[in-house]
């Protein structure tokens, strides 16, 4: 891309507009997800840049980046870049590797790297000793002990989570245990605190960024509360075998990676141990979830507070549903739960810790407070505009300002 300087009849200054390669156009387009139409309704001169017969003007090009979700520096590029994800991909759709992140995944996790960043220089500062479970498992060690050794650490009484009243209580209980541990545990539908790029579910449902002194979890919070819990449980355990990556595994899935084979089953274990399923499994029960006449899969999601999903799946694998029956019932209830899914909501500055981690926001907060960070590097990375917006986070968090 070169600037051009043009100066028509009557200019005193002269504007400045840049060549842009067309495939660079047509690739920015692309990887926004939205159909060129819609840019072209938008940039009405769009078409004619591409065939540079108009060349665009600085401010128009940034205008089309932001757009399109583009870093304005590859538009400056000769060819589209190759992008990659800056962590290790575990997600397949049906064996095959998944194709180009989305811009909200690659935002979403360079924004995470950045906390992650600030956290860890932050733990060093302080002197805060490594987490001894980083990396402390391999996928050898056995799944039962595996899944033990995880509730053991995090506190996850099974018993007292029955206690508990919904699955959005019980996921909360489990980041709170996880953030106690020295977890960042950041749940969010939205990259950063925009409501208009939502991330979808069907791309990632989670990854880790795996380090001794600041280990962070992400989980897409587009995703149903029942399901969210499966999610933390398996990048939690990534976490444990020192493994950073985005997933997108689910209870149906066979993954061909061994990583991704260990997390889902510890995971399943952490959340549905084998013994007491045995317990509390009936023969006679119907599997199918019938809202009107409550199943057994019903009742032991209710009980053990996960999917009905994840217990379709422990079911499948103690061996008393084979293969088949699994595969349907579990489609048939999949069918149900998105269209019960519902939407985020909430108290916007309580949303805006937990979506960055309230573990990671009192933090920042506090430094910023004490002087140690400046207040535009606290809002930067918690995505908002305003000292005031902050301040009214600080109090939804406990932190006196």
């Amino acid at each position: 891309m070169t600037a051009v300087g043009v100066v028509r009849p009557g200019q005193r200054a002269i504007m400045n507009r840049v060549r842009v390669e067309p495939a660079l156009l047509r690739w920015a387009c692309e990887r926004s997800g939205r159909p060129e139409d819609y840019f072209r309704h938008r940039f009405p001169k769009l078409d004619a840049w591409g065939r540079g017969t108009v060349l665009p003007t600085l401010k128009q090009l940034e205008s089309f980046a932001k757009a399109t979700y583009t870093p304005i520096g590859f538009l400056f590029l000769k060819e589209p870049p190759v992008e990659e994800l800056p962590v290790t991909d575990f997600r397949t759709v049906r064996g095959v590797e998944v194709g180009r992140p989305s811009p909200a995944l690659l935002d979403t996790l360079h924004l995470c790297q950045q906390r992650q960043a600030w956290y860890r220089d932050e733990a060093l500062s302080a002197g805060e000793p490594p987490k001894e479970f980083i990396g402390s498992l391999k996928t050898t060690a056995g799944i039962v002990s595996s899944a033990a050794l995880l509730r053991d650490a995090l506190g996850f009484d099974i018993e007292q989570r029955r206690q508990l009243p919904t699955w959005t209580e019980a996921l909360r209980g489990f980041i709170e245990q996880a953030e106690t541990l020295g977890i960042l545990v950041m749940v969010s539908g939205v990259v950063g605190n925009n409501t208009h790029r939502g991330l979808d579910p069907e791309e990632f449902r989670g990854f880790a960024l795996s380090d001794p002194l600041a280990p962070l979890v992400f989980i897409n919070g587009a995703d149903t509360k029942a399901a969210q819990m499966f999610t933390l449980a398996h990048e939690i355990a990534h976490l444990w075998l020192g493994q950073s990556g985005v997933s997108n595994t689910q209870a149906i899935s066979k993954p061909d990676h061994s990583i991704e084979r260990w997390c889902n089953r510890v995971a399943a274990e952490l959340l549905v141990p084998s013994d007491l399923l045995r317990e509390e499994f009936d023969r006679s029960a119907e599997l199918c979830a019938d809202p009107a006449n409550p199943s057994l899969t019903s009742r032991l999601a209710r009980r053990f507070k996960v999917s009905t999903l994840v217990v379709l799946r422990r079911i499948h694998d103690t061996g008393e549903l084979d293969w088949d029956r699994f595969r349907s019932a579990y489609l048939e209830e999949l069918d149900r739960l998105r269209q019960r899914r519902a939407g985020s909501g909430g108290d916007y500055y309580l949303n805006v810790g937990a979506r960055a981690s309230k573990r990671f926001a009192r933090a920042l907060i506090v430094s910023s407070l004490e002087g140690r960070t400046p207040f535009t590097e606290s809002l930067r990375l918690l995505d908002i505009k305003k000292v005031s917006a902050l301040r009214k986070i600080a109090r939804g968090l406990g932190v006196e300002s």
